[in-house]
């Protein structure tokens, strides 16, 4: 007599957002932003970029589709959000939110469309079409990154997950996607290091990824360490690799590492079981003590290494926004 739900965590899939303007009779679509991290990551905690940077024109066209027919069918008035995960190009439907989200006062940065105004106009009988409002073909890429309060609360577990914990978030606007990641991890508080030594830490499933990241941190100039399974792995590929001692396996170790200051930039995937998330929590807090950039996922790793990249091959520049948009066509609010 009692409906039975059947749940499914789709595996390496990759999340969008749209915020979208319908006034029951045409549907605007204000923004598509790519989250960095990985599906699984509340949204509200997860990087993201507008506009989406690896994605095929099929797939970017289908989310439109969707978005378009939904916000038609369920006669939405104002805004309305979308959530979606694509994998493999197959495009799935998290969540449908027929209302503002956190993410439009970003796209409307981006965008120099108010969309909030809009929205208010159109539920007191304005339409779509007394905006005129034009798909933007901008240049330059937004980085969203989320302030996280782990410094703050000093009990709060550093993992993302399902559950929301960030307390803020800024933005960073530049041409190339790195550069634009590289400004947002600089309003976040977190300076990354273009030499130094990087500390490497992987569950199994993340290790053959790990091998071209370390590649990567190796061609840049970095020296890596690494813990003991991660280590052998990686030396097992033919990559100059130094082991270090976890927590767990006595001193001098990890934590003694970056409290002398021996390390400038932590990567550190988990697997869900007691002893690896003890010994994954005191190296996370210890990065946050010694203010040490660390990244719990290899798709946030991945981006902050081409940022890296990007900060090594110029110096950033600082342009108000109103320069963006006003060079590219769009008038200025």
């Amino acid at each position: 007599d009692h409906p039975i739900l059947i749940d499914q965590f789709i595996e390496n899939a990759f999340e969008f957002d749209v915020d979208a303007l319908c006034d029951g009779e045409e549907v605007f679509i204000g923004g598509i932003m790519q989250h960095i991290e990985e599906a699984g990551v509340h949204s509200g905690d997860s990087s993201c970029v507008i506009p989406p940077y690896e994605v095929s024109d099929a797939v970017k066209k289908e989310i439109e589709t969707i978005t378009a027919k939904l916000a038609l069918e369920l006669k939405v008035i104002g805004l309305i959000n979308l959530q979606f995960a694509v994998k493999d190009d197959k495009v799935y439907v998290l969540e449908v939110n027929p209302r503002s989200s956190r993410t439009v006062p970003f796209v409307s940065k981006y965008s120099n469309v108010p969309l909030a105004n809009i929205a208010a106009q159109i539920s007191v009988g304005k339409s779509l079409h007394d905006f005129k409002l034009k798909e933007n073909n901008f240049e330059h890429y937004a980085v969203k990154k989320a302030v996280l309060p782990f410094k703050k609360f000093k009990d709060e577990k550093v993992f993302l997950g399902p559950e929301m914990k960030s307390t803020g978030e800024v933005m960073g606007i530049d041409r190339g996607v790195a550069q634009a990641f590289a400004k947002s991890q600089l309003g976040a508080g977190i300076n990354l290091p273009i030499e130094g030594t990087v500390f490497l830490s992987v569950k199994d499933n993340d290790k053959e990824e790990l091998q071209q990241i370390a590649q990567e941190l190796l061609e840049l100039g970095f020296k890596l360490v690494a813990t003991g399974g991660t280590c052998s792995y990686l030396q097992e590929k033919g990559l100059d690799v130094q082991r270090i001692n976890k927590v767990m396996e006595g001193q001098p170790h990890i934590v003694d590492a970056m409290i002398n200051g021996e390390i400038d930039l932590v990567i550190n995937t988990t697997r869900k079981n007691t002893q690896a998330i003890a010994d994954a929590t005191s190296i996370r807090r210890q990065a946050l003590m010694n203010k040490i950039p660390y990244y719990t996922l290899l798709t946030a790793a991945r981006a902050g290494i081409q940022a890296i990249r990007a900060l090594k091959n110029r110096e950033l520049d600082v342009t108000p926004i109103q320069e963006w948009l006003n060079h590219e066509g769009r008038k200025v609010a």
